[in-house]
């Protein structure tokens, strides 16, 4: 192979961005610094949403489920910050404004629970628990994971708490 088609190859090469140059790194951007220092970790909204909105939908419906009002109107204050946390640290997902997404699935259901809890009224509390539950996923669907279905829960993931101790 004669300089001349090396040298073209190289330019090919460069211009496609197959060649690593001094000022990138081979290493993946999540890979650890080499000089022992932590990076930190941004959680991804899934993990936001496993560990902050979900235990307290869950707790939300089994204080409900209990009428242990005091309890669920607790766990919806909880849910309501951990949303606003979320619509912070995360403004936009999959290219759509949270505030929005988070807005339009939950601000009726979540008001409606704020009602239900205030009137003591089982009913009505179970009526916009479901109507929470399917604004969790009509939002999921709404970013292309309609396959993550929320439903009430059927037992207590919590087994270290009493639901059904009242004040």
């Amino acid at each position: 192979m004669s300089m001349n088609a090396v040298r073209w190859i190289i330019v090919g090469l460069l211009l496609t961005g197959a060649v690593v140059g001094p000022s990138q790194s081979a290493l993946p951007q999540t890979a650890a610094p080499t000089d022992g220092t932590a990076m930190p970790y941004t959680m991804t909204m899934g993990d936001m949403m496993n560990t902050l909105v979900q235990p307290r939908h869950a707790k939300l419906g089994l204080a409900g489920v209990a009428q242990n009002w005091a309890l669920a109107r607790y766990a919806l204050v909880e849910i309501r910050q951990a949303f606003a946390g979320i619509v912070k640290a995360q403004p936009r997902f999959r290219g759509m404004p949270v505030v929005e997404l988070v807005d339009t699935a939950m601000k009726e259901p979540l008001n409606a629970l704020d009602t239900a809890i205030e009137a003591h009224d089982p009913q009505k509390f179970a009526a916009a628990y479901d109507r929470l539950s399917q604004g969790c996923n009509a939002c999921h669907a709404s970013v292309d994971h309609p396959f993550v279905v929320i439903k009430p829960p059927d037992a207590s993931a919590f087994p270290n708490q009493d639901f059904n101790l009242q004040p």
